[in-house]
């Protein structure tokens, strides 16, 4: 029902009050949401859009931004909140009216629609989480998270950085940092927690570290009711466990960065299923499965690079998907996306995700772009992956044996995926009998060594028998994701001598089943 006109006057006055007691600018409507394009299963079910089209405010306190979403004429009116400065309990209160439901201590997006909350200037929410409980249409962007307690003092958000639950839908997070300054018993909680209905989320470029708990979806094993999670191009650094867990419902996580998970990783767990493309895991343990459960969960996996990944033996409760990482159920993605290739992962990744990064992304080419402000939903790209800019000629191999001596014996080895019986230490053995296969028709595999290597060819030897098996390919120094030369087919290839500590041969298509006997590497 409309209020009547004195009763709409009495409220713009009370707005105008409260704008002025609290410090929170506001100014005329504005076109345009958030910085870039919404991706991944926030573009679903009807699209994320946030405060587009809404009035935009500036606020430099908790206390602005509950009263921003007090002063809108109705709790679904579209809001774009400017936040800069430090958010911290002490000028966080409580906002009454009839438009928000807040709370102090915490920043409440509760029982409200169409709000967008992007960071200008280095916005940081100290000690005080976020909270998105029985709403939809939400975005946030480029803010820092930090140091939320669940226990000792100040407390927040029951020590979530970025918490959602209770019929959620409709939310993109992107380009944030969440990080705390320890585990539970320092008394911090999850970094990204979802629960009791969450759906139709995305997490992209955001940088989540030093934590016991990334995040989770789902709060037991009975709260199966979340689902439909985007988890893309993150960083997920000195975390202890849950990157995230996953009880139930669908998760696509691709083109994510992990680095120092120092018990467990993606744990699909309750009938969980999650599609697991492109990931590249460094230096962790356990970084795939099922674990602290006999409820079983389920993955699809393809293109993940596993560099010095550790795994536990399988256990009543502990089900690890490696050594050797195999699809155990498959995931039908609605949206279109692209992918970058693995072995540039760590470095787009470092380049873009977080706050303050200029909310850069990958532009699919394995190299960071500045989008324009538009619409937050873009047109559709397509999931084939491209060579990384500067575009290489393509390389025709020569057959023959260079001459030198090969690097790669001697030097370690890793890859995407293996076919059942290959082994990566079989293309650096010097064995022509033994070799590498990826799990697909597609897959990295790599060689490595301790300090810089020049190395300006390679010769990649198919194993006695193979037919076609290798088709196209892209040579990437895997130290910054530039690709070196690309083609297809088996022999020597020569590209301008670089120096590097890991070079990867990316089969990109194959005509059969891609055999690699040896790969072999030459300074000259």
């Amino acid at each position: 029902m409309r209020r009547p006109v004195v009763l709409r006057l009495y409220a713009a006055l009370a707005t105008t009050a409260i704008a002025a007691a609290t410090g929170v600018v506001m100014s005329m409507p504005e076109a345009s949401a958030a910085t870039g394009g919404v991706t991944g299963y926030a573009t679903q079910n009807g699209g994320t859009t946030g405060g587009a089209g809404g009035q935009t405010v500036r606020a430099s306190t908790g206390t602005a931004i509950h009263a921003a979403l007090c002063g809108r004429a109705s709790s679904s009116t579209p809001i774009i909140i400017e936040v800069s400065g430090t958010i911290n309990h002490g000028n966080t209160t409580k906002v009454s009216g009839d438009s928000c439901n807040t709370a102090a201590g915490v920043i409440e997006l509760k029982q409200i629609s169409n709000v967008s909350i992007i960071g200008v200037g280095g916005a940081v929410f100290d000690q005080l989480g976020i909270h998105i409980r029985d709403s939809s249409n939400i975005i946030i962007q480029n803010v820092t998270v930090r140091n939320v307690k669940k226990s000792g003092s100040p407390t927040s958000n029951g020590g979530d950085a970025i918490g959602m639950e209770s019929t959620v839908r409709n939310v993109w997070v992107d380009h944030v940092t969440l990080e705390a300054s320890g585990g539970e018993a320092e008394g911090f909680d999850g970094l990204f927690d979802l629960k009791d209905n969450v759906q139709y989320v995305t997490l992209s470029y955001a940088t989540l570290r030093n934590s016991g708990r990334g995040g989770l979806v789902g709060s037991s094993e009975s709260d199966t009711s979340n689902g439909f999670i985007t988890y893309h191009h993150n960083l997920y650094e000195n975390i202890d466990s849950r990157t995230p867990l996953l009880r139930g419902g669908i998760a696509h996580i691709y083109n994510n960065s992990y680095v120092s998970l120092h018990e467990s990783g993606i744990n699909s767990r309750a009938g969980a299923r999650a599609k697991v493309d492109n990931n590249y895991f460094r230096n962790s343990k356990d970084v795939l499965g099922t674990f602290y459960t006999d409820q079983a969960g389920y993955w699809q996996v393809s293109g993940n690079i596993f560099d010095n990944v550790t795994w536990s033996s399988p256990g009543d409760d502990t089900n690890p998907a490696g050594p050797n990482p195999q699809s155990n159920t498959s995931v039908s993605i609605p949206y279109s996306y692209t992918l970058d290739g693995a072995s540039c992962v760590p470095s787009i990744v470092s380049q873009t995700a977080g706050a303050n990064k200029g909310n850069q992304v990958s532009n699919g080419n394995c190299s960071p772009t500045t989008p324009t402000t538009g619409p937050t939903n873009p047109t559709p790209r397509p999931t084939t992956p491209t060579p990384t800019n500067p575009t290489p000629q393509p390389t025709t191999p020569t057959p023959g044996q260079p001459g030198g001596t090969n690097l790669s014996l001697g030097a370690g080895a890793d890859g995407s995926s293996k076919a059942s019986g290959t082994s990566y230490g079989n293309v650096r053995d010097g064995n022509m009998s033994s070799y590498w296969s990826p799990a697909g028709a597609t897959g990295s595999i790599s060689i490595k060594w301790g300090s810089a290597t020049t190395v300006s060819r390679i010769n990649i030897r198919e194993a006695a028998g193979s037919t076609g098996g290798i088709g196209s390919w892209r040579v990437v120094n895997a130290d910054n994701g530039a690709v070196l030369t690309s083609g297809s087919g088996a022999g020597v290839i020569t590209f301008a001598s670089t120096s590097l500590t890991k070079i990867t041969f990316d089969i990109t298509g194959s005509t059969g089943a891609p055999r690699v006997a040896e790969f072999e590497t030459y300074a000259g």
